[in-house]
């Protein structure tokens, strides 16, 4: 018997709603983040969205009304009718310490918050 995909995740996906802008080189697409995780994310796919699984993409995803936000280099994993699913390839330290917070806040499990992160860092 197989796993289902969330058996096989080591990664929580958080139900997440927060603007978020995505670019590959000149192109920039504004979407809507559905749901997040420490390894990647999910966004409603733009209607002008003309992008292929060309790399490199960067999500911006904008908190706190676009005064902070969370940055990453993101690989495109899948693409979909209304959606576009990504994979984190880099996240620098600020916006890695944003997502940790915000994974934290929503888990409420100190304890798989750290079996997450250590999945993350590969321990």
């Amino acid at each position: 018997m197989s796993l289902s995909q969330s058996e096989k995740r080591r990664f929580h996906r958080i139900l997440f709603d927060a603007p978020c802008d995505i670019h590959c080189g000149d192109d920039v697409w504004r979407s809507e983040v559905l749901d997040i995780s420490l390894r990647g994310l999910l966004v409603r796919r733009p209607d002008s969205w003309n992008a292929r699984l060309r790399p490199p993409f960067e999500v911006v995803i904008h908190l706190d009304g676009r005064e902070c936000g969370i940055v990453m280099a993101v690989e495109l994993r899948h693409v979909e009718a209304d959606q576009l699913g990504f994979k984190c390839q880099y996240i620098d330290l600020e916006s890695a310490s944003h997502l940790k917070r915000l994974v934290e806040l929503n888990l409420g499990d100190q304890a798989l918050l750290e079996r997450e992160l250590a999945h993350m860092i590969g321990r």
